[in-house]
């Protein structure tokens, strides 16, 4: 009767330690899985608040490293997605603020990521002239308040959804819709005059 207690509670044992074993190769699957499916979204949220590519690669690593250690979270999030661009937009944040200061990005800076190759069919003169432009967004975007400039960057450059710069940012979908709207007509404005003033 004793030996039958112990091979029943021996069991058990066995019956946890292997639930526990599968519990973790399921959360390990689902983390590599957003790792793949995700890394690059989470590399461009971090580098959009960092605009250095050593930090940017840093804060992605620190925040695959917090999914994982609330990796018992994982099976209760609703959208991944989502999820993990806040986790990252926060990452970047506090690496920003430790930091102290937000670096701009000179033209002949190494860490900048390389422009895509101009078409053929554009000329010498539209090719600097884009350039010259997008240069120009930059700044303008770096210097527009926080709370109009972080939905403009989710939105346009990361290419997010309203619901998805709301959960991002903690505001709801008709704040991100104002506020980016509102970015976008400064942006426009500015540029206006800057290119007029040139």
């Amino acid at each position: 009767m004793i030996e039958d207690r112990r091979v029943v509670a021996g069991e058990a044992i066995l019956d946890r330690a292997s639930i526990e074993r599968s519990r973790i190769e399921s959360r390990d699957a689902l983390l590599e899985a957003l790792v793949r499916e995700h890394s690059r979204l989470v590399y461009r949220i971090a580098y959009s608040v960092l605009r250095c590519h050593q930090d940017a690669e840093d804060a992605t690593q620190e925040t695959f490293m917090r999914v994982l250690r609330y990796g018992s979270k994982l099976a209760d999030v609703e959208d991944s997605k989502t999820w993990l661009a806040r986790i990252a937009w926060r990452v970047a944040l506090d690496r920003s603020k430790r930091r102290g200061r937000t670096r701009e990005v000179a033209l002949d800076d190494p860490e900048k990521p390389v422009a895509e190759v101009a078409s053929v069919a554009n000329s010498v003169d539209e090719t600097v002239q884009g350039a010259q432009i997008g240069t120009v967004l930059e700044k303008l975007i770096a210097a527009m308040p926080s709370k109009l400039r972080e939905p403009l960057i989710l939105s346009t450059i990361q290419e997010m959804s309203p619901r998805e710069v709301a959960g991002t940012l903690g505001i709801n979908e008709a704040a991100v819709r104002s506020r980016v709207f509102r970015a976008r007509k400064i942006l426009k404005e500015k540029l206006a005059r800057n290119m007029i003033g040139k």
